[in-house]
């Protein structure tokens, strides 16, 4: 078995900030910046929400660790603005920073909710909070409300994923089990729009609905509501297909490609078909140019 070292430790630890080594500049232009009020504003309400992520560094001569700062430069400099003293880290094992930054983005729709709840559960008002984070309170009810209705595998589904909100009301229209089987489809096609889940929903039956009587009922004869969910369920499956053989087929044409390389780096070959089949050479090496780039756009994903 492969052992999988972990980016992180386990434990979330406080650190003097004095000990803290950022890797790069505030300036004041950035400190005057909208993004940098708000996390000034966050911290000082709510404390520090997502902790920075820091890599140890040899212990110096005088014994006092420090740490390089990998990730949250605007948190510190929010931090020493207030007159903080220690900032909440995780411990890197690793001491560079492109492949934390690259992977870890702004808050999900669901980690946003539950920031909002440990923040009300504190005593703070919906309205502060709204005026700490720079958006409407009315946003504030909806994150506050988000999984009401959902799911609890739905929510572990779709806890990392950028989901509009439009897609968490769809959901509550349907049962548990058809909003599983939603989110599975959505992850398979790598879709979370709210077009998306409205048109399953207007493909799902009555009875894997929450409300029997709906306004997609009305519109949709039952028929039409049948051959959707066959439609989608044909799809589903030639995508799993398509999926599970993608790797094989890329393999075969880059090998194919290969042997019409060579084919067409003999000059006789070459000649003949660029005076008697030019058409016919056109599109080989159309064809050729396409799988390298299919074959470069796997290896980057």
């Amino acid at each position: 078995m492969v052992h999988v070292q972990q980016a992180f430790g386990r434990n979330i630890m406080a650190i003097p900030i004095a000990q803290i080594m950022p890797t790069r500049k505030i300036d004041k232009s950035t400190q005057g910046s909208k993004k940098y009020q708000t996390i000034a504003a966050s911290i000082r309400e709510l404390g520090i929400i997502e902790p920075l992520a820091v890599h140890p560094e040899p212990v110096a001569a005088d014994g006092v660790p420090s740490y390089i700062l990998l990730d949250g430069h605007l948190r510190l400099e929010a931090l020493k603005s207030l007159g903080g003293t220690e900032a909440l880290c995780l411990i890197s094992t690793d001491d560079e920073g492109f492949t934390f930054n690259r992977q870890v983005g702004r808050l999900t729709p669901i980690q946003e909710h539950r920031m909002i709840l440990v923040a009300i559960k504190k005593g703070i008002e919906a309205a502060r909070l709204a005026e700490v984070l720079g958006v409407n309170v009315d946003r504030i009810y909806q994150r506050q409300h988000l999984l009401d209705g959902i799911a609890p595998e739905v929510v572990d589904m779709l806890k990392v994923k950028m989901v509009s909100q439009g897609v968490f009301n769809v959901l509550r229209k349907m049962k548990p089990l058809r909003q599983i089987e939603t989110v599975e489809m959505m992850i398979s096609a790598n879709c979370f729009t709210h077009t998306y889940a409205q048109m399953v929903l207007a493909a799902t039956r009555p009875e894997m609905l929450i409300a029997k009587k709906n306004r997609y009922a009305n519109e949709v004869a039952l028929q039409d509501i049948a051959r959707m969910e066959r439609e989608m369920e044909r799809l589903y499956h030639d995508y799993k297909v398509v999926e599970d053989t993608l790797g094989e087929t890329m393999l075969v044409l880059v090998v194919a490609k290969g042997y019409m390389t060579r084919m067409l780096s003999n000059e006789a070959i070459a000649g003949y078909l660029h005076y008697s089949h030019p058409e016919l050479l056109e599109e080989l090496v159309s064809i050729m140019e396409a799988v390298s780039s299919d074959a470069r756009h796997l290896e980057r994903e």
